[in-house]
């Protein structure tokens, strides 16, 4: 009787095994495969697949989401992407400049220094020049653009961040800050020209202030407000706007189309103040 049981019990513990198996084996098939994942971090980074050396591809695991890491230099750069190995999309990546003389697949395990000054220059001050960057621009005159956009001075500003990095295979600035009452900056400035990209500004720490009045200021205030940030545009170049609420207050949102830029804004509808503004190169 025993071993009757035993054997029953045998039996199931490898149906369940074979099962395991087989259902692994599924989910490995439905896997976009190492070629397709190097094609889509390559297309990400913006770089051929001639120029590029590859040094470290495969298949590894992290949170219980499979995905394949992909390293490789081209161009004086070194890039590292993670993509999900179900639906190919770009996980994680960051780039850096290669380090010199290193030779990107002299190294069977990969380690070739891909992951040396990543964010590049915020552990050093900022002190990071062209040189080795391909950049025309170095990170502290990088800094001094989105200050003097801004307005402000370095002493005035914390700055949160401040990286070398890619888009659209373009080499750019990400510079971060925020002042002492909360209002946070964040710009993109092409790291060729010095030319803001992009920026935005959030009023994180706002504390909203009637000034012992209820008195709401009107649509037609609240858009010359923002028309008066962008000069030459006219009630014309708005496209968006309406009146919303938050926390009960009064607040206008809306967006203006003008000289080849997107601008998104916020404004407190009791003082008029900026709650948040975002600016962008559009193709509209």
């Amino acid at each position: 009787m025993n071993r009757k049981i035993i054997a029953v019990l045998c039996a199931a513990v490898l149906t369940i095994c074979v099962l395991a198996s087989c259902g692994q084996q599924t989910t490995q098939a439905q896997y976009i495969g190492l070629d397709a994942a190097k094609a889509i971090a390559l297309e990400s980074a913006g770089v051929a697949e001639s120029a590029a050396t590859f040094s470290t591809t495969g298949l590894d695991s992290r949170d219980g989401t499979d995905f394949y890491a992909v390293d490789f230099t081209a161009n004086g750069q070194s890039y590292e992407y993670d993509i999900d190995a179900i639906t190919g999309v770009v996980i994680d990546s960051s780039s850096s400049p290669a380090s010199a003389g290193t030779d990107a697949g002299a190294s069977p395990d990969g380690n070739t220094g891909s992951n040396t000054g990543t964010d590049t220059g915020a552990a050093s001050g900022g002190n990071t020049g062209s040189s080795g960057t391909g950049a025309a621009i170095t990170e502290e005159e990088a800094k001094e653009i989105a200050l003097s956009h801004a307005g402000l001075t370095s002493d005035q500003v914390t700055f949160l961040r401040s990286k070398l990095d890619y888009d659209d295979g373009r080499q750019v600035y990400d510079v971060e800050f925020y002042t002492s009452d909360y209002k946070e900056y964040d710009y993109e400035i092409d790291a060729s020209t010095g030319t803001v990209l992009s920026y935005d500004f959030d009023a994180e720490g706002y504390t909203p202030s009637t000034g012992g009045t209820t008195s709401a200021i009107t649509a037609d205030q609240a858009k010359q407000i923002a028309l008066a940030e962008v000069p030459g545009a006219t009630e014309s170049d708005i496209y968006e706007f309406e009146v919303d609420r938050d926390d009960g207050r009064i607040e206008y949102e809306g967006s203006i189309y003008y000289d080849g830029t997107e601008y998104e804004f916020t404004i407190d509808g009791y003082s008029g103040a900026i709650r948040s503004w975002e600016a962008e190169p559009t193709r509209r």
